[in-house]
């Protein structure tokens, strides 16, 4: 990640242009094996799941990504192929790195979990999670299953930005770090301190930014990968040990990528199937939902270095389907019904930043207690968060409200740095269904604008049914549009379409939100009977 705004805004606006400009790439191969295979198109997850982190355990491949000020954070991800996944757990079970992160005197917007590293440790059978938070120190998290318990196994002063790393071959632990200047770190045995620290390249001026860095040894060489945001990606290669030197090659720069309206494929990681074939894992910007994964087969130079596959000189929108054992299950898919039953939410769930866990709880629905008494749903605690489906999708709940207080607002959100939702508001013993628009933030991330209420009708009993349209389709800003009913059937549209942004700096894209805060006081509650995201 880096949030040098003017550098992103000039690279992004060149990337987002649709450049067709080609560093490396070869045709795809025809053997008998691929041409008998089925196809996956790309991207292969159609949600927000930027800066992967990707690889393989006996016949389970895993991958990690960012969640900035969203808790849980750092989901892990689950597959069997490579192109149908699940969301397993989360390696952050929650932000604990300062009050802001549980919106007390302050908030955390875009920061927390930013580019990380997932690996596994095979001599003792353990998963680690390490990201730097805050530009202060690193955390390194640790489970013996992705869906956890996760723990924190120590906090290292060296903030490790955009952090990669490596299990050696004799099990000695690697980071590799850096902006611009890429260094790398050895840990102690028990991966609790480091040992020592090195810079092993410094970026060419004629490159620019380089970051987001993976580490790898491959047949006995150490290679890390970089991207150039957000339009490229390099790869440092030595011979000598892992601490280098390092000699650079450009993997991509500019190329155009297999979302319409969408931006390079970059900044990702490589990953090696059991039958020895190697895929690159990267996102693509397509705001306004966010970084979604893309999947394309690599191959390597006699020399060691590794090539994408291309389609037509472009990173391809479909690819035959990687050469892998039959999985043993079906994944659980990342949309469809929730009913919130059993003790915990599901892990495709997380909040806007830490929730009060005293005011929520599941079991005969998802019960959201009144936890901040506030005008600015960006200040409220327990705001519930899912990401969106692309290209198009829809979220409908059924919300009991026959508990909400005066003064309460409840509902669902489109929610982003601009935002706009469909909800509740109940006042002088009255309901309302309501549809406000114009919640905003500056590019600090404070709050500009609170919402201007542009629709409403009144609603009796003690039960509603709110719907959500988005449309993230990349390249403009798209549509979302509300809805509402009385009887979960008939459907009437609620106010006018919202405009949803595609603008990059917030990182994260848009996502479906269940809230419920109170403007006078606490002590209300909304009982979420049924969520459901559902496509075309």
């Amino acid at each position: 990640m880096d949030l040098s705004w003017s550098h992103h805004a000039l690279t992004r606006r060149r990337t987002l242009a649709a450049a067709t400009g080609l560093a490396a790439g070869a045709l795809l191969p025809t053997g008998p094996a691929l041409a008998a295979a089925a196809q996956y198109t790309n991207p292969v997850i159609w949600q927000d799941f930027a800066d992967i982190d990707v690889m393989r355990v006996g016949d389970t491949y895993y991958a990690s990504a960012s969640t900035m000020h969203y808790s849980p954070g750092a989901p892990v991800l689950r597959s069997y192929d490579l192109v149908n996944w699940e969301i397993a757990g989360h390696a952050v079970p929650a932000l604990d790195f300062g009050a802001k992160y549980d919106l007390n005197g302050a908030r955390g917007y875009v920061r927390g979990i930013w580019a990380s590293s997932l690996a596994y440790r095979p001599s003792n059978r353990t998963f680690y999670w390490l990201g730097q938070i805050d530009f202060a120190r690193t955390y390194l998290y640790t489970a013996t299953a992705v869906e956890g318990p996760w723990s924190r196994l120590t906090t290292i002063s060296t903030p490790y930005y955009d952090a990669g790393l490596l299990v050696d071959t004799d099990d000695t632990l690697y980071v590799a770090y850096g902006n611009t200047t890429i260094s790398v770190a050895q840990l102690s045995r028990d991966g609790r301190s480091q040992v020592r620290t090195q810079e092993v390249f410094r970026t060419p001026s004629s490159v620019g930014t380089l970051e987001g860095a993976r580490f790898y040894k491959i047949n006995g060489q150490y290679y890390i990968f970089l991207t150039r945001p957000a339009n490229g990606q390099y790869i440092l290669k030595s011979s000598s040990g892992p601490f280098g030197p390092y000699t650079m090659r450009q993997v991509l720069l500019d190329l155009r990528g297999p979302i319409p309206g969408g931006g390079v494929p970059h900044q990702g990681g490589l990953v090696r199937t059991q039958s020895g074939a190697w895929y690159y894992m990267a996102f693509v910007d397509a705001y306004p939902g966010g970084r979604m994964p893309a999947l394309a087969p690599v191959t390597w130079t006699a020399d060691g270095w590794p090539v994408v596959q291309l389609v037509d000189g472009a990173w391809g929108t479909t690819y035959p389907s990687p050469a892998v054992p039959t999985p043993p299950r079906q994944v659980t898919p990342m949309t469809g019904v929730d009913t919130f039953d059993g003790t915990s939410l599901k892990p495709r769930w997380e909040w806007n930043h830490n929730p009060d866990n005293t005011k929520w709880s599941v079991g005969n629905g998802l019960t959201l207690r009144t936890a901040t008494v506030t005008h600015d749903l960006y200040w409220a605690r327990n705001t519930l968060t899912h990401r969106i489906q692309g290209p198009t999708s829809t979220a409908t709940v059924q919300l009991d409200h026959s508990a909400m207080r005066d003064g309460d607002r409840a509902g669902l959100a489109l929610l982003r740095d601009s935002s706009a939702w469909i909800g509740l508001k109940r006042d002088g013993g009255a309901t309302r269904v309501v549809t406000v628009t114009g919640l905003t933030m500056d590019g600090n991330w404070n709050t500009t604008g609170t919402g201007t209420e542009v629709a409403s009708a009144p609603v009796s009993g003690g039960r509603v049914w709110l719907r959500a349209n988005a449309d993230i389709r990349p390249g403009a800003p798209r549509p979302g549009t509300f809805s509402y009913s009385t009887d979960g059937i008939t459907f009437t549209r609620l106010g006018p379409a919202f405009s949803m942004g595609n603008d990059w700096r917030f990182f994260m894209g848009y996502r479906f939100a269940l809230f419920n805060h109170a403007t006078q006081a606490l002590g209300g509650s909304v009982r979420v009977t049924r969520f459901e995201v559902s496509t075309p």
